[in-house]
């Protein structure tokens, strides 16, 4: 069990809105000491650090994982913990932002994404590429727009009604999401969805992009941890497949391919995957490039996938396509699993 520490900043005996701040770890939470050493920071000097909180007419609560987490070591179980995290407080707070690393934050938004069906209030990841202690960093205006972001209403109605991403002026689908820069401070992109608003002298919102959900918030309690994903390469052995698809704990595989959807001809890495199939594993197909589709039937190379039994991810990322068969494996009837795959569940695919 992951716990986590509270702080209440009550700014405002009526504040307008109240939202909940979800400390996870990354870059954002550092600061520099007095030896040169990233170390996190006290949640107690929060206020300290981005003072322009107390110019909102909100009240917030910050929450951090009592054990801090690298992204690199964030995995399906802690975006149960910020799902869970969030559903107890789904009444309390007006929306959430959730701050952590940026290396697997789309995995962790596209994971969370799935977790929570028809939420109908903001839930913003954001993070930092520069620690919110160093001199010169992205954390402060990233923080302070997310909140913004979250805080805009139409008629008292919340414009942003999913989980998104907001990062260096951008604001993106959650599960449209990807990590494509390392060192420059617009590290997110959406290649094959419109951006949700972009941050300038004023928010501008994409209201034909954003999702209105319908029906009864719900949450979900369980992943599957028995997925992997999978790059072809030039050259890819069956052996070197099989060796992966023959652990029996093996429940899903997400296949990255070449182009939209190809794959090799080879007949033994096609029997390998077949008999995975055969034998009750699910194959979705991904491209590897960062924009386009897969479409298995276009190429005679993606038609015998399909003639196998593969599932197209259609345009969904990768880090989509896997948060969405562990949420899938976990909680769907096994004959409705290509069905699942065939139709847009949070906004990742179509």
């Amino acid at each position: 069990m992951i716990s986590t520490t509270t702080k209440h900043l009550n700014f405002h005996a009526v504040p307008d809105q109240r939202f909940l701040i979800l400390y996870t770890g990354g870059t954002i939470g550092m600061r520099v000491n007095d030896k040169g050493v990233l170390e996190p920071f006290d949640f107690d000097q929060f206020v300290d650090l981005i003072p322009e909180l107390q110019q909102f007419h909100y009240n917030f609560s910050v929450c951090s994982f009592d054990q801090l987490i690298d992204s690199a070591d964030m995995d399906a179980t802690h975006w149960l913990r910020i799902a869970n995290t969030i559903a107890q407080n789904y009444r309390e707070y007006d929306g959430f932002i959730v701050l952590q690393g940026t290396d697997t934050m789309a995995y962790a938004a596209s994971g969370v994404s799935f977790l929570l069906e028809n939420c109908k209030k903001p839930v913003v990841f954001t993070g930092a590429q520069l620690p919110i202690g160093a001199i010169r960093n992205d954390a402060r205006k990233n923080v302070i727009s997310a909140i913004e972001i979250a805080a805009s209403r139409n008629n008292g109605v919340p414009l942003l009604q999913e989980v998104a991403i907001f990062f260096d002026e951008t604001l993106i689908r959650g599960n449209r999401a990807r990590k494509v820069q390392s060192t420059q401070l617009d590290a997110f992109r959406s290649e094959n969805y419109p951006v949700l608003a972009q941050a300038g002298v004023t928010v501008a919102f994409n209201e034909a992009a954003l999702l209105r959900p319908q029906g009864e918030f719900k949450v979900y309690a369980q992943l599957s941890e028995d997925v992997v994903l999978l790059k072809l390469y030039p050259g890819i052995r069956a052996n070197d497949v099989a060796c992966v698809l023959n652990q029996k704990t093996i429940k899903g595989v997400v296949l990255e391919t070449f182009g939209a959807g190809n794959a090799p001809t080879n007949s033994d890495l096609l029997h390998t995957l077949k008999q995975f199939i055969a034998t009750g594993g699910v194959v979705v197909n991904v491209s590897q490039c960062h924009g386009g589709q897969v479409m298995q039937k276009l190429y005679q190379t993606g038609n015998k996938l399909s003639e196998i039994g593969v599932l197209s991810g259609d345009d969904m990322t990768a880090e989509a396509a896997f948060a969405k068969l562990l949420f899938v494996l976990a909680n769907v009837e096994k004959g409705d699993v290509e069905k699942c795959f065939s139709q847009s569940l949070r906004g990742e695919m179509g």
